[in-house]
């Protein structure tokens, strides 16, 4: 590839992405070979403390400056509207380099998993036919869903080094698939106040707010409000979330504390005696038991909703898609012969369409996973599960999504609160050869690429007209939309 700028030699230009693919107003390019991994790089400067600021400097003098975007300055979704807008428009003038970035393009994303999570939102919303897999640069506490993909979970180096060699890794890394999994939530609106954001609720980035939901939704009662979202890694309740969001309003209080790793874990650790995880049987009752908060109902086939009983010892339970979970953790584990037969369980799989439903008593029962055959408290795997909240246990409960926790508030009258989680689809992941996770295509002798001819994001054939708009808004951005004189179809 030729030099395109002053100081050029020194760009890595086999990732390297033409400004005028980027910016409509840049000066077109003539290139004389085509980047085998050209990239965009999203970044959460204000991730691991200093070290999102460094990688941010570091990335932009490796490769061209206008492909590196810091997320807080620029959300992702404005970015990837912006350029695929303008791939869009440069194909159908006829040039083929843009033709043949869209069809190599991979996204890399450094941050924790709330901003990855919401860089995978932002792509489902986009609903492209050849949608960019995603590298995950792990610059968060627990970093689960880089662990799970082989990037590692410790924070990365800043150094060239360092970013030179993670993006080789990039190249040669392989798509792997992983399920989408779409959250609902109904609860009675306010009596006075906005329907988005309800105070003093704050909820995360990848729910949203809506008056209503469709006319054939069975949950579609007048002056309830409906939200909606989706995870990718894991949906979690009880006391393991309150010692999240215990963390996180501290971090948001005091963010001068928490710029190391080490640090931010050792007080992760410290929150959760002072919360009563580690001795919870003595600090709290038993209203703090997931039996005596919901009614729990499992998808075990399709329309097929079955009660599932819940130990009144477990004071957490997590739906888990991915295999790391508390900074790497695995809580399902391999499920040994017998266990598969007797109770019809199987290894976790990221594209298999089931969630593994996993409980906890305590912390000391979580410390079993530090062993190599430790495991939680097999419930269940389902293709969806449904949680009820009535009156009377408690005020509220904690939950958590990604790594995203809230406080939520529960019924005080004759009311019920639903939790409602199904799967999907399914987006496109980049992982190394030496990746945790495991593949129905590990399994088989694939026949071609996974990914390479499917798109992403929600069934549409389960929504009409008047709620596909709300089923769509996925991830942390509004719904996306393209200006009136390009449809969506045109984006191939």
């Amino acid at each position: 590839m030729e030099d395109h700028s002053s100081g050029t030699g020194r760009l890595l230009k086999d990732f390297y992405v033409p400004p005028y693919i980027i910016d409509s107003k840049a000066e077109i390019e003539s290139c004389s070979t085509i980047p085998p991994c050209p990239v965009l790089v999203f970044i959460n400067s204000k991730s691991g403390g200093q070290l999102g600021g460094d990688l941010l400097l570091t990335y932009r003098k490796l490769i061209n400056p206008a492909q590196v975007f810091d997320v807080g300055q620029e959300a992702p979704d404005k970015v990837l509207h912006r350029v695929y807008v303008n791939i869009e428009r440069l194909k159908h003038e006829g040039d083929a380099l843009a033709d043949e970035i869209e069809k190599r393009l991979r996204l890399i994303v450094a941050g924790g998993d709330g901003t990855a999570g919401w860089l995978l939102g932002v792509v489902c919303d986009l609903k492209l036919p050849h949608p960019p897999p995603i590298a995950t640069v792990p610059l968060g506490t627990g970093n689960n869903l880089p662990f799970s993909f082989g990037w590692g979970k410790q924070n990365p180096g800043t150094d060239r080094q360092a970013v030179k060699a993670f993006l080789e890794q990039v190249k040669v890394a392989r798509k792997m698939q992983i399920d989408s999994w779409h959250l609902l939530m109904r609860m009675r609106a306010p009596k006075e106040g906005s329907c988005e954001p309800i105070a003093p609720l704050e909820l995360p980035h990848s729910l949203h707010a809506f008056h209503r939901v469709s006319s054939s939704d069975s949950l579609n009662v007048e002056g309830y409000n409906t939200y909606r979202g989706g995870f990718w890694n894991y949906f979690s309740m009880g006391m393991d979330a309150q010692v999240s969001y215990a963390f996180h309003s501290e971090r948001k209080l005091h963010p001068e504390r928490f710029k190391n790793q080490f640090v931010n874990q050792a007080t992760y650790a410290k929150l959760g005696c002072t919360q009563g995880w580690f001795c919870a049987s003595l600090m709290h009752s038993s209203t703090s038991n997931m039996a005596q908060l919901a009614k729990v109902k499992i998808l075990k086939k399709p329309g097929q909703w079955i009660d599932l009983p819940i130990p009144p010892s477990i004071r957490s339970i997590i739906c888990l898609n991915l295999p790391s979970f508390s900074g790497g953790l695995n809580p399902w584990g391999t499920p040994n012969p017998k266990k598969r037969r007797d109770r019809d369980l199987t290894e976790p799989l990221v594209d298999d369409g089931l969630l593994e439903v996993v409980g906890f008593k305590d912390a000391w029962h979580g410390l079993v996973l530090l062993s190599s055959k430790g495991h939680g408290t097999r419930l269940a795997q389902a293709h969806g599960i449904r949680f009820e909240f009535h009156k009377g246990a408690a005020d509220c409960t904690y939950m958590r999504i990604d790594g995203e926790p809230w406080k939520q508030p529960l019924p005080k009258d004759d009311d019920t609160v639903v939790v409602e989680i199904s799967h999907l689809g399914q987006v496109n992941m980049l992982a190394t050869h030496d990746c945790r996770s495991k593949s129905i295509q590990d399994h088989i002798a694939p026949h071609s690429q996974p990914g390479d001819n499917e798109s992403t994001g929600f069934d549409s054939d389960t929504d009409d007209d008047e709620n596909s708009e709300e089923r769509r808004k996925f991830g942390a951005a509004d719904t996306f939309k393209l200006p009136d004189d390009i449809h969506i179809s045109r984006l191939s």
